[in-house]
């Protein structure tokens, strides 16, 4: 098993040593595939490491022998030295904080692109277990915890860990009573950290702006799952969210970039400080007990150790914030995907469907939704589902794409068990219209030839548009198919929407239909456009209407009336009118309800 595959203890267990190890070792196998880059990082960091100690080491020398000597032309060469010196730091600091940076980009994304392929394949069971925003937190805040927290802690371990050592090293061979110098200029340090952090989270705010883009992706992933699913559109939506990701990852890229230079900047700036503080030293000082050059190597020594010794001292923090966020992440990549043993495949589908002894319980339900149900519907006929809310007619027409598993029982298609289908064989026979139509922040003809449709030519596009009654809108509008609807085509009305719906099922031309609740909140002119479109849909195919208005389904071949699971009636419109049960009696009442009960 890879290092990106190991599963995670449970962090509550006692052996939590054991589940931050695994942790990080798998958080590190993301990394691999980068190493390159990562190792330029970590050789940078050795080289900022061992260029700090360097810096009073060669003070002492060079300073002595000027103070000594009286030499000026020595005084400008120590100075263009401490210059150069810091000029080298900067340009390690900026490589080291460029590929870690680097780095952590692309872990983000990829993080994020193998977390949202899993969204697109967890069982829909468990987004009605999950909120939405949980999720999208995970991938938008979580992920960056992950590597914020890893390159701190690698930077701490690596570049201030060999610092220290080496500064306390220099510092024991010289006079620990300098110690009172350092404090002088530890102010000036903090002040310089304070002002770079402070302009950098100002920066940041822009820097969030560009996350927005990719969590309206991911939420209408989500919101419109049964769409991706039945028109197979899992391939389309992670390359429409991988462009997303990849746009963010670029515009933080830059912004590290942006950062990065401030502090190479403050520390040379600050060099030059303390470059002309030396100058001037050595023309004003006279030698004591304790030497020009090991007065001002001891200083910069103390200075140089505050950030680190800072550093360290804050690092379990974001180490366990990192862990944690960690394994937020890989709980979510280690949930199963949905079940497909299914081997069959079934190239022509007439739309015969029967259902035997099927039963369906919903997790923690103590009811059953489904209990036992049989029936039988022949290929090319209109079946209504009709009956009180919770009566089970959502959940029956949800377990045909095996939205849900079942609990017993068995659904054949042309007299095949669904289970035995593959997924994407099975649904590629659904079509699916909802109240709740589903569209993309796209064009209309990505959102008609939708998912596993967006190679189809224009003119079926165009003769599904027309099918539909859409063209009659559609070209009227500014650039026609090709017109952005907006975030869930806001720019749309609702019948719009749903004759856009309608086309997109006229284009997949399965022989499976489900329309759930289709008329559903339309004004009267309206909802002829869409009964019309909806009724040459139907030609020649197995359809299941749900109908909350029951005026909509009195020409259906078959209405099923459902109650707590079951079918309790079935028959003809006036078959069942006639019968003087649930049927009519929910028929009299949506009548009366109305004013105009017949």
């Amino acid at each position: 098993m890879s290092p990106r595959q190991a599963k995670i203890p449970d962090s509550r267990s006692d052996n939590s040593t054991a589940s931050g190890y695994a942790l990080f070792r798998r958080l590190l196998g993301y990394v691999l595939p980068y190493w390159r880059t990562f190792a330029l990082g970590i050789v940078a960091m050795v080289v900022l490491a061992a260029t700090q100690p360097a810096i009073p080491a060669l003070l002492k020398p060079l300073l002595d022998g000027s103070f000594v000597e009286k030499n000026p032309e020595n005084a400008a060469t120590v100075a263009l030295l401490f210059i150069l010196v810091f000029f080298i730091l900067g340009v390690a600091a900026y490589m080291h904080t460029l590929a870690l940076a680097w780095v952590a980009g692309k872990l983000v994304m990829d993080l994020r692109g193998e977390m949202f392929a899993k969204l697109t394949t967890l069982p829909l069971s468990r987004f009605d277990q999950l909120p939405s925003g949980i999720l999208i937190s995970k991938l938008t805040f979580d992920t960056t915890q992950v590597t914020d927290a890893g390159v701190h802690v690698i930077t701490v371990m690596v570049r201030d860990t060999l610092t220290i050592v080496g500064l306390l090293a220099w510092m024991l061979y010289l006079e620990w009573r300098l110690t009172c110098v350092v404090l002088l200029v530890a102010p000036l340090i903090v002040f310089i950290i304070r002002q770079v952090g402070g302009r950098l989270r100002r920066m940041g705010l822009s820097l969030q702006e560009s996350m927005g883009k990719v969590t309206h992706t991911i939420e209408e992933s989500i919101d419109g799952r049964k769409v991706v699913r039945i028109f197979s559109g899992q391939n389309y939506e992670q390359q429409r969210f991988g462009q997303a990701i990849n746009h963010a990852r670029r515009f933080q890229f830059k912004f590290i970039a942006s950062g990065a230079v401030n502090s190479p900047l403050a520390q040379f700036i600050i060099s030059l400080a303390l470059a002309a503080v030396i100058y001037i030293a050595v023309h004003q000082t006279t030698a004591g007990t304790l030497t020009v050059g090991e007065f001002i190597s001891f200083f910069t020594a103390m200075a140089l150790l505050f950030s680190p010794l800072k550093r360290v001292a804050h690092l379990n923090g974001p180490l366990q914030k990192g862990l944690a966020a960690a394994e937020s992440i890989f709980r979510l990549l280690d949930e199963p995907a949905e079940a497909d043993h299914g081997t069959l495949k079934l190239p022509a589908a007439k739309g015969e469907l029967r259902f035997e002894a099927v039963s369906q319980r919903y997790a923690e339900a103590q009811q059953a939704t489904i209990d036992a149900l049989s029936t039988h519907i022949p290929p090319g006929q209109t079946i209504a589902l009709v009956g009180p809310s919770g009566s089970g007619k959502t959940t029956l027409v949800n377990l045909i794409p095996r939205f849900y598993p079942l609990e017993a029982g068995r659904i054949l298609l042309d007299g095949v068990d669904i289970s035995e289908l593959q997924l994407d064989e099975l649904r590629r026979h659904v079509a699916l219209v909802s109240q709740d139509v589903v569209l993309f922040n796209d064009t209309l003809r990505a959102n008609i030839a939708y998912g596993a449709l967006r190679e189809t030519s224009e003119t079926e596009i165009i003769a599904a548009a027309r099918s539909a009654h859409a063209m009659e809108f559609i070209e009227r509008m500014p650039e026609g198919l090709d017109t952005e609807i907006g975030a869930d085509g806001l720019k749309l009305s609702h019948g719009q929407r749903q004759r856009i719906a309608i086309a997109r099922a006229f284009l997949k031309n399965a022989p499976v239909l489900i329309l759930d609740e289709a008329t559903s909140a339309l004004d009267s002119a309206t909802e002829q456009h869409i009964q019309a479109a909806l009724e040459d849909l139907r030609q020649g195919r197995t359809t299941l209407v749900i109908a909350h208005r029951l005026s909509t389904i009195e020409n259906a071949d078959c209405i099923l009336v459902m109650r707590d699971g079951a079918i309790v009636e079935s028959g003809t419109h006036t078959e069942l009118l006639a019968q003087g049960e649930l049927y009519s009696e929910l028929y009299r009442l949506q009548y009366a309800e109305a004013g105009t009960a017949k």
